[in-house]
């Protein structure tokens, strides 16, 4: 007999379909004459406790501490002992010939079959097999299997997932007790409590000190009130706005009397500097037209699409990982949990089933349009030499994509649920179409030194832009960065301009006299970064090395986040339920508590470390080094414990 394992009854469903294993008993698994399928509930085993070691370990007291077990204890989840009994007892059955562990296809999904295998202990005559999918579509299902390979090619990645469980464990029951004994008493004062236990983690700290700094950053800014100067110029054919910078040649180089490169600090200072350019000569000295294409986005790993339905939709990230997750197992998409925003070669070769399979069996009016499109304007589906596949790029699995399968579930699907799925679609055949394409113009007008810059941009071919911004101009500073209403507004505004001025900047020619028709002042004023919302919390997250100011460490980081892709959703959902961080249930911006930034004051005093990105991300660098077999597993372990150790050291002395 064959037993294959998943992590959901769902899962074990669609394999016993692709299988045909019909026969049912008592609910908890399923067999066959030559197939037996079960499944775990998520986690069915967890680590231990300290009271579990030592009863005396129950009462927080620095005698006990720092808590390092030479030998790790686990038990079994009391509310899903039943099926963890069943579990163990098909694992032990003597029948067996093969075990597939048909666990999700990452660390986190590894690390539960492990932990049942251990507690189980299987007949040793079984060989354990690992099933490693992308998708649950039958084929996928089929090949997984038939390709499923020896479970000791997987031992890297269990070793990282057990060791990940064990960092988040000796540093969150270590510094949690530890921070309580010393802080807890004058910090449960503070809130009129009569008791506070202080909760630290190796990663929900950290995104706790981005929110809290974040959150002071904002409340001690100050806004700094500036003055630009706009010109209006004209030749017979019609006028143009352009904007005043300071270049080495201008008289107010250098000078103090500026707050930037286009700004005075004084109203009283611009409308003099404008006063003394009043009829002088305006000439047009520089013209550059160029040419410019922007290609489609690249495809969605998790953190994008999390983003994406925050800004879209206001939910919280794991919201969105429980959808897609739903939407996974209902085949209609591949694996969620991917950091990866790219195709491997393999998968490029065979897309054209993707495509065909929505064409075919996609009865939805919009996309059925795109596609259409596709087909009559002849688009290449050729991605091999393109920035969309990279195997590079990949670990574990590739980018979100639609499997053009599974269609029969999708109009049972809720409302939210479709638009999510439709997202993913429109980004994915968004890469088959052409660039958008813009004509820009950039003028200078010189006036006596001084310098005046109008720009003209238009879309002449929208390409792409049909599918993922129908009624949106691409901005030309579109990027990830956050930006206040304020900066939204300018940047429309100088959309609009750019728009306007094309026409008439393509009729200018070098050495061209204008009439200058006016000079404007505008006031301009910096602002704030914006708050975080749950979406682009997660961005920052998994973009954590970019945060770190070591040009060096950044560059070694790189790749590098904090949490992963996994369990960025959990951590923010975790923090919001211990009540350090709120979340706008309309807008989703993430606020921190007064709890939490009292936490914050207390990590930051007595071990800022925690709070500092590049301790976390080195940490999950170490972790992935296990799993690529760069380092052994002892090598991260001692790390790890003498971290531990050394910090606790001080801390104590502190007292």
């Amino acid at each position: 007999m064959k037993l294959i394992i998943t992590e959901k009854p769902s899962v074990a469903r669609e394999f016993a379909k692709v299988l045909k294993v019909n026969m049912k008993n008592k609910g908890s698994y399923l067999e066959s004459d030559e197939w037996i399928i079960t499944w775990c509930v998520g986690h069915l085993v967890t680590m231990s406790y300290p009271e579990k070691y030592d009863e005396k370990l129950k009462r927080w007291s620095l005698d006990t501490l720092p808590f390092m077990p030479k030998e790790y204890k686990y038990e079994i989840i009391e509310r899903v002992q039943n099926q963890f009994n069943v579990v163990q007892k098909l694992l032990q059955r003597e029948d067996l010939t093969e075990i597939y562990n048909a666990g999700d296809s990452g660390r986190e999904g590894e690390y539960i079959q492990r932990l049942v295998f251990m507690m189980a202990k299987p007949n040793p005559k079984a060989k354990i097999k690992r099933v490693w999918i992308d998708s649950q579509t039958e084929e996928e299902i089929l090949r997984g299997i038939r390709e499923a390979k020896d479970s000791s090619e997987y031992d890297s990645i269990s070793d990282s997932a057990y060791l990940r469980a064990k960092e988040d464990y000796l540093i969150g029951i270590n510094f949690s007790r530890l921070l309580s004994i010393i802080y807890g008493r004058r910090l449960a004062k503070s809130m009129n409590q009569d008791y506070f236990a202080i909760s630290v983690g190796r990663v929900m700290t950290c995104v706790l000190g981005m929110i809290v700094s974040r959150e002071r950053e904002i409340r001690n800014f100050v806004k700094t009130k500036y003055y630009k100067i706009l010109g209006k110029f004209a030749n017979s054919k019609g006028s143009f706005t352009a904007e005043w910078k300071v270049n080495e040649k201008s008289k107010m180089f250098e000078s103090s009397k500026l707050y930037n490169e286009s700004g005075f600090k004084k109203e009283e200072d611009a409308k003099k500097f404008i006063a003394d350019l009043a009829e002088k000569e305006a000439v047009v000295s520089e013209i550059k037209k160029s040419k410019q294409k922007e290609n489609a986005p690249l495809l969605f790993n998790l953190a994008e699409i999390q983003n994406e339905c925050t800004k879209k939709f206001k939910i919280k990230p794991d919201e969105t990982l429980e959808i897609i997750q739903e939407l996974y197992e209902k085949k209609l998409v591949t694996y969620p949990r991917t950091d990866a925003r790219v195709l491997s070669t393999a998968v490029a070769k065979e897309i054209s089933k993707n495509l065909n399979g929505l064409a075919k069996n996609f009865k939805d009016e919009e996309i059925q349009g795109f596609i259409n499109k596709m087909i009559e304007e002849k688009y290449s589906t050729n991605l091999t030499k393109t920035k969309y596949v990279n195997d590079k790029k990949i670990t574990d699995h590739y980018a979100i994509i639609p499997t053009g399968q599974g269609l029969e579930n999708y109009n049972n699907l809720s409302e939210l649920k479709k638009n999510i799925y439709k997202l993913i679609v429109k980004r994915f055949l968004a890469i088959f179409y052409p660039p958008a394409e813009f004509n820009k113009v950039n003028v200078t007008v010189n006036i006596e030194n001084e310098t005046f810059y109008g720009t003209g941009k238009v879309c002449v071919k929208r390409g792409y832009l049909d599918i993922l911004k129908p009624e949106k101009k691409v901005e030309d500073k579109e990027n990830t960065k956050e930006i206040s209403e304020q900066n939204k507004e300018e940047v429309e505004e100088q959309n609009k301009n750019e728009e306007e001025n094309l026409d008439i900047l393509n009729t200018l020619k070098k050495n061209e006299k204008l009439e200058t028709e006016n000079f404007e002042l505008k006031d301009a004023e910096t602002s704030p970064p914006s708050r975080y919302n749950s979406g682009n919390l997660v961005i920052a997250m998994e973009g954590a090395g970019k945060l770190i100011e070591d040009e060096e460490l950044r560059e070694q980081l790189r790749g590098a986040g904090i949490g992963t892709s996994a369990t960025r959703g959990e951590i923010i959902k975790k923090l919001e339920r211990i009540e350090y961080i709120a979340i706008n249930n309309k807008t989703q911006i993430v606020t921190p508590t007064e709890k939490g930034e009292k936490i914050y004051d207390i990590v930051n005093q007595a071990m800022p470390d925690m709070l500092n990105p590049k301790l976390t991300a080195s940490w999950e660098k170490g972790l992935d080094m296990v799993a690529k077999k760069d380092i052994e597993p002892k090598v991260f372990m001692d790390k790890l414990e003498n971290y531990v150790r050394s910090k606790f050291d001080k801390l104590v002395v502190k007292m």
